[in-house]
């Protein structure tokens, strides 16, 4: 993204937003070999030419033409080929300047940028380009921790204000902290994965992860099915020390416990789901495992009230996760191999530093988080300002909680509409 301290303002015009494409027209008479692209995505080179390996990395492509109307892609090859490679390099303002190495383009002459999408394709005309633009949707909901950090040192700190002076790298600290505690529980700060769970059943916890939210298996239809924890089925155990015959544990050459494979995860790996659930089937039956019969008037099954008196946390198919933190990953129940999941996890917003993403309607309650905290951490300062400015953080915070908690009065409604039928004895 940008680094340019915009203060969430709109900075892209309606071609770059919505079809991912910026381009220039060479004036007459002149020639240009370098161009200043102005998206809020900044523009990856890996390789101009198709033919290496690198090119896959590039996040545009540029096209050229001679008229306005037919495009070709700038490549070798091209009618375009003879201005030669092309670099991209990004000023302070975030603005993503490429330059043609083999000679300026001449008059008249049009050059386009376009975005590439999220899945691969490009942006802009369906006829000259391909897909739809996606990436840099919505991006106006937000603003980055840098233009917070800005905008604070403009209003709240100078001469006759509640902050005469503080170091910038101070308001920084500050306002990762903020952006920590708010992205707990206040901030949009829930990030997902869809994975395929592998043979292992296990699947590595995402680089950003702070705490899950939700698994869920996906069905034929895409329906989210939840999967829950174990609780106290299992365990991941943090240590397997190797055992003589005695139980002491061994240690090798350096003094250390010698370190063996966890036995309980093996076992878990085999489990029958259906014998945890109580969901038992005709083989468990022929096991001598479960009460079937068969009714031949019927032409079905029954059961002698297996399922009488189990436990309710546990009478579900959907399968079981446990979080293995040693490993740094998710195991799952064997139930679930090669099925679809989501992973759902919540992140601390500081994952990417000072391009990390503040909801505005959280703005002003990072900024009073900041302004209490600067403040209580300094010697002398009167204890009713310190309570003033804590009281005031508390108060936005919970506003920010109420504008994102995004309740719609209609979907309250259709839900309560099932609340009023009749219950029948």
């Amino acid at each position: 993204m940008s680094t340019m301290p915009n203060g969430g303002l709109i900075t892209e015009t309606n071609r770059q937003y919505y079809a991912g494409a910026q381009g220039f027209t060479v004036p007459a008479a002149t020639t240009q070999s370098v161009f200043t692209f102005t998206f809020d995505t900044e523009l990856v080179l890996g390789n101009w030419d198709p033919a290496q390996v690198d090119y896959a990395l590039n996040n545009f492509k540029l096209y050229g033409s001679t008229d306005g109307l037919t495009y070709v892609e700038i490549v070798p090859g091209s009618a375009f080929a003879g201005y030669g490679a092309y670099t991209v390099k990004i000023n302070g303002e975030g603005q993503s300047i490429v330059t043609f190495l083999g000679g300026a383009i001449p008059a008249t002459n049009v050059i386009v940028c376009q975005l590439k999408t999220l899945g691969g394709g490009n942006y802009g005309n369906e006829d000259a380009f391909g897909d739809t633009v996606e990436e840099n949707y919505g991006g106006y909901s937000y603003l980055s921790l840098e233009d917070v950090v800005n905008n604070f040192m403009v209003a709240f700190v100078g001469y006759q204000k509640l902050i005469p002076n503080i170091k910038r790298s101070d308001v920084i600290f500050h306002a990762k902290r903020a952006l920590q505690e708010f992205s707990y529980d206040t901030l949009k700060s829930v990030h997902s994965q869809e994975l395929s769970i592998p043979p292992s059943l296990s699947v590595a916890l995402p680089q950003d992860y702070v705490n899950y939210v939700r698994i869920s298996r996906i069905d034929n239809l895409g329906v989210q099915r939840i999967i829950y924890p174990v609780n106290n089925l299992t365990d991941s155990p943090y240590n397997m020390p190797t055992q003589d015959s005695e139980g002491i544990p061994i240690q090798g050459n350096f003094g250390e416990n010698i370190e063996g494979s966890s036995i309980t995860e093996s076992r878990w790996s085999k489990a029958n789901t259906n014998l945890i659930s109580q969901n038992y089937d005709q083989e468990l039956f022929n096991q001598g495992m479960d009460w079937w019969g068969y009714n031949w008037g019927y032409g079905g099954y029954w059961s002698w009230g297996q399922q009488y008196g189990n436990d309710p946390q546990y009478s579900q198919y959907n399968g079981w996760f446990d979080m293995n933190e040693r490993e740094g990953k998710v195991s799952f129940s064997s139930n679930l191999v090669n099925q679809l999941i989501i992973l759902e996890y919540i992140s601390d917003g500081l994952a990417y530093d000072l391009n990390s993403q503040v909801p505005k309607l959280v703005e002003d309650a990072i900024y009073a988080y900041i302004s209490h905290a600067v403040l209580a951490s300094r010697i002398n300062q009167p204890e009713y300002i310190i309570n003033r400015l804590k009281r005031e953080k508390s108060t936005k915070l919970r506003n920010a909680k109420i504008r994102l908690s995004n309740i719609k009065l209609d979907e309250i409604v259709q839900v309560m509409r099932g609340k009023a039928k009749w219950l029948k004895r």
